[in-house]
């Protein structure tokens, strides 16, 4: 009897324990996920922020660009402007 006793205190102890362990191991399964969750989550933000400040850049590069041509071209403009107006002057002459 005393056998059958010692054998169900222990069957007890082993399920409160596995029980206990199995809270232990379904908290830190949350614990990891909550990580990777958060983990994922910055990923996402920097990858946004990356595209999104490169994205910026080649807009700004293209302005630059844009304004160089415009630039150019005013320039080429005038030249061309005053090569006639000096044509022009030359004739009357």
């Amino acid at each position: 009897m005393k056998l059958v006793i010692a054998l169900a205190a222990a069957t007890l102890s082993l399920a409160a324990c596995s029980q206990k362990a199995q809270n232990e191991s379904a908290e830190a399964a949350n614990a990891v996920a909550a990580d990777t969750s958060a983990t994922t989550a910055n990923a996402v933000n920097d990858v946004q922020a990356a595209s999104d400040a490169a994205l910026d850049n080649a807009a700004n590069s293209m302005d630059r660009a844009g304004n160089a041509a415009a630039n150019t071209a005013d320039a080429a403009t005038d030249a061309t402007g005053n090569a006639l107006s000096d044509t022009g002057n030359a004739m009357r002459r």
